[in-house]
């Protein structure tokens, strides 16, 4: 077959085009290919691995134990954990030796203590760090001071009672009667059983039911008011001080009451309540018994009934923690 010259010019063209278009389809889809892979490297990059520790309480008590744990915002192949600690009064982190997983459990021993987590991948390189966290040891004025704990004991002197505003008891309040009525305060007094075994677990538990008993489940104290919660509904009225009783007890230890008086007779609201908390001078309460009623002296002579009062941020876990460390 003959080609004449100018189909087989016309041909060439047509397939160096051809060759040209395949080229430019070629070239824009490596770049589209190399495009995505590079921003799904880009992508892997920007993804930051957060670290955050769980489980700090509000505050400890001296000896008690401190369980946390480091919690990753990605899922982290093969994590490698280092705990660290900082002293109040130093400068460098310290490597806590011996706790390399995500779980942190130690004594609580110093306040002010800092502590943060560091994950490292395989080859030993960080790849996140928490922000630390501040422990706080409160043992209420009565944890590991002589003097302090011989008055939370009722041991004192008439002249270091001191009087108490009512700010000392504000706040926000739970009774704890329904946690014994469930169940959760068994662990306190088959603990109470092992230290004294004048009575059984049971019988501690019989005793501090009759002790707990109460139908209000929740005090609310702001300023001068105190709102008392009954099967729903809420009581409040206006307290000011009506001084602190003294009260001697049979065992040869003492007490103190401190007494708030409610004069605008609101329905519902007692016209006298009376603190008891094992402190004599002003210092904020962690936990109290009430006593309240229309009759002053009457209350003062009641020494069965005590409903107990911890604050309503606590939950059962949290409460008989406080329990057990008093």
């Amino acid at each position: 077959m003959k080609i004449q010259k100018g189909n087989w010019f016309g041909l060439l063209v047509l397939a160096l085009i051809l060759v040209g278009c395949q080229d430019s389809v070629t070239s824009e889809s490596d770049a589209k290919s190399s495009n995505e892979q590079a921003n799904s490297e880009s992508n892997e990059e920007d993804t930051e691995i957060k670290v955050t520790i769980e489980g700090l309480a509000d505050h400890y008590h001296t000896g008690s134990a401190v369980q946390l744990t480091a919690t990753t915002s990605e899922p982290v192949n093969h994590p490698h954990w280092h705990w660290f600690t900082l002293d109040p009064d130093a400068q460098d982190w310290e490597i806590v030796e011996g706790q390399s997983t995500e779980n942190y459990v130690a004594e609580a021993s110093m306040d002010g203590l800092q502590i943060k987590v560091v994950l490292y991948d395989d080859k030993h390189e960080v790849l996140a760090e928490s922000t630390p966290i501040t422990i706080t040891i409160d043992d209420h004025g009565h944890g590991h001071n002589e003097a302090s704990q011989k008055i939370y004991e009722g041991y004192f002197e008439d002249s270091q009672i001191k009087d108490r505003a009512l700010s000392d008891w504000e706040g926000d309040w739970q009774s704890v009667y329904p946690y014994l009525q469930d169940g959760t305060l068994d662990e306190v007094f088959a603990h109470k059983a092992e230290e004294d075994n004048s009575k059984s677990a049971e019988e501690y538990k019989a005793y501090y039911d009759i002790g707990y008993q109460t139908d209000v489940e929740r005090i609310v104290i702001d300023g001068d008011n105190v709102s008392f919660y009954r099967n729903g509904k809420e009581y409040t009225g206006k307290f000011k001080y009506d001084g602190y009783e003294i009260l001697e007890y049979e065992a040869g230890n003492r007490g103190v009451r401190y007494i708030f008086k409610h004069e605008e007779g609101v329905e519902g609201v007692p016209t006298y309540i009376q603190f008891s908390d094992h402190s004599i001078y002003p210092t904020d309460s962690y936990h109290f018994h009430l006593y309240w009623g229309d009759d002053r002296q009457a209350l003062l002579e009641e020494m069965e009934n005590w409903p107990t009062y911890y604050p309503s941020d606590l939950d059962g876990e949290g409460i008989v923690s406080e329990m057990l460390a008093h």
